[in-house]
């Protein structure tokens, strides 16, 4: 470890004892191994999966049952690295990738390490998060950001990379029609993505009018109120769709309203099973898939942000330190939320 004599020996850290129960705790900090670089956290997103396990302490087969560190989206400042890093990182403004794949399965192998078995990813449990004075991860999953991207942005490059990810699977090019259910921060930043991968007309449907008329400044050609307008009803005839809501509802209306041989991604955190119209898939040759994570996306929405293309500063509408945790993960509550930052240092 490089540059040792500096670092504080103690941490804060927000810890989730339980259901809607946080506690503040100092922690040492942590040592990064050999191919590690230590990372002085400067600005970490809520997720709404951070939100799912404040609130209800499990999401499917993952499930709290001990104290954790919630907070995967993050940026910061390398303070050291390990033995086998260039200590020439050491001051590197970074945007970190949360996942440590084992790099030996067949899917690591294959280049699915999203998709590996053995993965350790930050807030999932057992594995703490980034609500906390520092991070270790391995030194290529530290990926460095220019001076243009503020910490803030740095932190949301992760929501940005399930954005790609999404894009990538509905094979969004140039003149591409879309149709995404929801227009939340998964939403608004797909919305944004698909303008720059050159989708020609980008449909949002959500419940909510003032979410409907924010995707409209954030990529969106056209927004519905699927209440009002059953979307499956319009014809749309759109190559993809993309869930980012999770509603078995809009699941089921996004699948017909894709053309034949259409694309269907499956990104909302929602019920664990559903009806869908197999008839419908199987007649027109729908692709049905989903979204666990990314695989090589940093470089894309580092590219993305730096380049303009891509706004996510502008999606920041709450900060907090790290004594009010809770409230950042309550802030989703006011439909007028749509990032909400914590600074731990």
């Amino acid at each position: 470890m490089t540059d040792a004599s500096t670092l504080p020996a103690t941490m804060r850290a927000s810890v989730l004892l339980k259901q809607e129960s946080l506690t503040i705790e100092d922690r040492v900090v942590p040592a990064p191994g050999a191919d590690e670089v230590l990372v002085k956290v400067a600005a970490v997103g809520v997720c709404g999966s951070d939100v799912h396990y404040y609130r209800e302490g499990r999401i499917g087969d993952f499930i709290v049952d001990a104290p954790l560190v919630l907070g995967h989206e993050l940026s910061g400042t390398i303070a050291a690295v390990g033995v086998d890093v260039d200590p020439a990182r050491i001051g590197e403004r970074v945007a970190v990738e949360p996942q440590r794949p084992c790099r030996l399965c067949r899917e690591c192998r294959a280049g699915r390490y999203n998709l590996c078995w053995k993965m350790e990813f930050y807030a999932t449990p057992p594995i703490d998060g980034a609500f906390c004075g520092y991070v270790t991860i391995q030194a290529e999953f530290a990926h460095v950001i220019p001076d243009s991207v503020s910490f803030e942005a740095g932190a949301l490059l992760e929501p940005l990379s399930v954005a790609i990810a999404s894009i990538r699977k509905a094979q969004i090019v140039p003149g591409s029609s879309i149709l995404i259910a929801g227009a939340g921060p998964i939403g608004i930043i797909t919305a944004q993505t698909a303008r720059a991968f050159g989708a020609s007309e980008i449909i949002v449907s959500d419940l909510v009018p003032a979410k409907r008329e924010r995707a409209l400044k954030f990529g969106a050609t056209r927004v519905i109120d699927p209440v009002a307008d059953d979307p499956a009803s319009l014809n749309l005839d759109v190559n993809a769709f993309i869930d980012a809501s999770g509603s078995a509802r809009a699941v089921d209306s996004g699948i017909r309203s894709v053309r034949p041989a259409g694309t269907v991604v499956l990104v909302g955190l929602g019920n664990s099973e559903m009806v869908l119209p197999v008839s419908h898939i199987q007649n027109l040759e729908i692709t049905v898939t989903g979204i666990f994570r990314y695989v090589d996306t940093w470089p894309t929405a580092i590219h993305l942000v730096a380049s303009g293309q891509v706004d996510l500063d502008a999606l920041v509408t709450g900060k907090f330190d790290l004594a009010h945790v809770a409230e950042a993960l309550d802030s989703d509550r006011d439909e007028n939320s749509l990032k909400s930052i914590v600074y731990p240092n």
